[in-house]
């Protein structure tokens, strides 16, 4: 389901074709519905003329394709070789005990999660084409390294790796981390992923239980010999403390502030843009607007590249 903010909230394109064709055949495109909806959109996407549309403007995708022109801006004469979205989520409940042992938790809707992890081939792009693996997304893992933190993420296929792999002739891919809990409950059922649909999902809510822990979301951007990155990391503690929400409801909700800031207070021509071909495209102040909740940003360099993305793999062992 692809999102849609405009002048009067958010709203879902989701049709009664492309309920027909893909949700009511899944069967037909297992391993491809994120890909298929894509296609989809992008054949209605010109056809709405007359209205401003900002779509999938969370905080990826969203808020990860300002990140990568933000770092791309900055060293204009250097291309870049992958440009790869990176997560990792430690949000968890403070007291490990109330983790019940068959429940899926994630701090975002877990049956979108569960698509994207057990439904969908692992998905890049190169040479602006979507390229897939013939595995489980969760049998493999890809190294990513952002100064002092490193961290092992499984391939995604998601919106914002199709619309920078399609501007951009650069690799590019999503590389997510969640909780541990969650983790090991996927790897322990891929001989029958779905029997995971019948366990029992939770939306990690510290007004529930008291959360620990941080999601971190930024870009990594690849070149022959060192690596840039940008990043957005947040503790649920503190965000709590603020904004009584999680980590990550606290970083989506930056980036559709962003977006309606734009159709609200900038003159943009009309169409339905994605963040990037927003910013590429358009006169507006996004970043501006996004800075004004989302306030830090660390960046760096990495003084050597573990490489593109199949150098980056392995397979995991229990």
């Amino acid at each position: 389901m692809l999102q849609c903010c405009d002048a009067l909230g958010i709203k879902y394109v989701n049709s009664a074709l492309e309920n027909t064709f893909i949700d009511d055949n899944e069967e037909q495109f297992a391993g491809f519905p994120l890909i298929e909806r894509i296609h989809y959109f992008e054949k209605q996407k010109d056809t709405f003329k007359n209205t401003n549309a900002i779509v999938c403007s969370g905080m990826n995708p969203g808020v990860v394709q300002w990140m990568a022109l933000e770092l791309m801006n900055q060293y204009p004469y250097e291309k870049p070789l992958g440009c790869y979205i990176v997560e990792h989520d430690t949000s968890f409940f403070k007291d490990k005990s109330k983790a019940k042992k068959d429940v899926i938790y994630t701090t975002w809707s877990p049956e979108c999660f569960l698509d994207e992890a057990i439904l969908c081939y692992p998905m890049f792009m190169k040479n602006h084409t979507p390229l897939f693996l013939y595995e489980d997304v969760y049998n493999i893992e890809f190294q990513v390294t952002l100064g002092k933190k490193q961290f092992f993420g499984c391939l995604m296929p998601h919106e914002e790796v199709y619309t920078l792999g399609k501007l951009y002739d650069i690799e590019s891919a999503f590389l997510y981390k969640v909780n541990d809990h969650t983790s090991k409950i996927i790897r322990s059922h891929l001989d029958d992923t779905d029997v995971l649909w019948d366990f029992e999902m939770k939306v990690l809510d510290p007004l529930e239980a008291p959360l620990t822990g941080e999601d971190l979301v930024g870009v990594l951007m690849v070149y022959q010999d060192k690596e840039r990155y940008m990043y957005n990391v947040l503790d649920n503690e503190r965000i709590f403390a603020q904004y009584k929400t999680n980590a990550t409801y606290f970083q989506v909700a930056c980036g559709i502030y962003a977006a309606l800031s734009v159709l609200l207070l900038d003159s943009i021509p009309k169409g339905v843009y994605y963040v990037d071909e927003l910013l590429l495209n358009t006169n507006n102040h996004y970043g501006q607007y996004l800075r004004c909740y989302m306030t830090d940003f660390v960046i760096g360099e990495n003084n050597k590249s573990d490489g593109l993305l199949l150098n980056r793999m392995r397979e995991f062992h229990d």
